[in-house]
């Protein structure tokens, strides 16, 4: 059975959820609890939404916006108001989230609904309840930790759902990380015939900037589908890429072999803390955030054991600012309920002082570039939802559809109001790139 498999159901009548494979997503127990926390999470909600530009438009046609908000912001639509809000209410953004699965609300513009959202979410919740958001904030589960004996479950929750699923959406590269356009800052607006090369252009720089080259001795922590492994061997490089995802060490091995390259790369299905040998250069895409903030130090401790004297880390990590990185970080969200178990998002400022204090290594050189992974994400899901018919074939139903799409464009309204980032991160030992 693949994993794809789990998730294949007969597809059920509009507005219903097969509630044996997604119980979560059942109508929230009508307790006094649930009524007193959807009343208050509709008076939230309500305040919110007069404060910022979008449109709530109700079952019975009624919109309620604020008085400065205009005729055409975009437009949340809700459905089933009970049901929404008794979710909002017993499990906050979760439960936002599991009412759109669900079919509660929708929104045609989905990235300009939540993109005001995430650029005001500092100021939308009123201070006293930001304050108590250690009681009611839920939990991460024993489970998701990334300590040795999980980290290879919670990755396999993601990147083993089926390679052909990534496919769909994924430009030829297999690429699942941000794009680096280059005509993007000068005002061009991407398409997809842009997006495979803006993926090159992305890896090269990151392969530049570690000196890889003729000779290199390489480790690339998070295969992916091998682009990067690919790209480094061309060069001349020596790779031995790390993976968690049997998947996707299947399809890098043979994209490996097909690019003439299988002589030069090995692909271990190995956690990155036991990797062993010397580099000269060490290069990680967009893995840091599946390592989990109790291991960063960790993370960066190895990253130093593991280089060459003279070597260079180059990283791509996505980012938040540290002043909501220490107010979420023990927050269980929706995001990792459904879509990245056990994931965390450093700052950059962690990322400097973990390395500084523990490590010998130092940040020497950073580029920022997240509205190139709205971009990114704004393609991929154009193709996701122009791949249903596709998806659906593969086993997925309605409900992963809808989880999918959310999760895209909630992923692209945190890059475009800012609330996200995306770096490009060099870190060498200073005093031995002066000798």
């Amino acid at each position: 059975m693949t994993d794809a498999t789990l998730f294949a159901v007969p597809r059920s009548a509009p507005g219903r959820v097969d509630l044996d494979r997604w119980p979560d997503l059942a109508a929230v127990p009508g307790t006094l609890r649930t009524s007193v926390s959807a009343e208050v999470a509709g008076r939230l909600f309500r305040r919110m939404v007069r404060r910022l530009p979008v449109r709530v438009q109700l079952p019975d046609g009624t919109i309620v916006a604020g008085p400065a908000t205009a005729p055409d912001a975009p437009m949340l639509c809700v459905r089933r108001p009970r049901s929404f809000m008794s979710r909002v209410g017993r499990h906050g953004l979760i439960g936002f989230g599991e009412a759109y699965m669900a079919g509660d609300w929708d929104a045609e513009d989905l990235a300009g609904v939540l993109t005001p959202f995430a650029a005001h979410v500092d100021r939308l919740v009123p201070v006293w309840l930001q304050r108590l958001r250690g009681l009611y904030d839920a939990r991460h589960p024993a489970t998701d930790s990334n300590a040795i004996g999980n980290s290879r479950s919670n990755i396999s929750r993601h990147y083993d759902l089926s390679n052909a699923l990534f496919a769909s959406f994924l430009d030829e590269t297999l690429t699942y990380s941000a794009a680096l356009f280059p005509d993007l800052d000068r005002g061009h607006h991407p398409t997809w015939t842009d997006l495979a090369d803006a993926q090159r252009h992305k890896i090269d720089r990151l392969l530049d900037a570690a000196g890889v080259g003729p000779g290199s001795r390489v480790l690339d922590i998070g295969t992916g589908w091998g682009e990067l492994a690919i790209r480094a061997a061309g060069r001349g490089a020596r790779v031995r890429s790390l993976t968690l995802s049997s998947e996707q060490q299947a399809l890098a091995r043979e994209r490996i072999d097909a690019a003439g390259h299988a002589d030069r790369v090995d692909v271990d299905l190995l956690d990155y803390r036991a990797a062993d040998g010397t580099y000269d250069a060490i290069v990680s895409v967009e893995m840091i955030e599946a390592v989990g903030h109790d291991y960063w130090r960790t993370y960066f401790e190895k990253l130093d054991a593991l280089l060459a004297p003279g070597g260079k880390v180059a990283i791509q990590a996505i980012t938040m600012p540290h002043h909501r990185m220490l107010a979420t970080r023990h927050s269980y969200t929706w995001v990792h309920k459904y879509i990245f178990p056990g994931g965390a998002l450093p700052s950059t400022e962690a990322i400097d002082r973990i390395t500084a204090r523990y490590t010998r290594l130092r940040v020497t050189e950073q580029l920022a570039f997240g509205p190139h992974y709205a971009e990114t994400l704004r393609l991929w899901d154009e193709r996701f939802r122009g791949a249903a018919d596709e998806v659906t074939g593969l086993g997925f139903d309605d409900v992963f559809r809808r989880m999918w799409h959310f999760y895209l464009e909630y992923s692209r309204a945190g890059f475009a109001a800012g609330y996200l980032d995306v770096h490009q991160i060099l870190l060498d030992r200073p005093e031995e790139q002066s000798r």
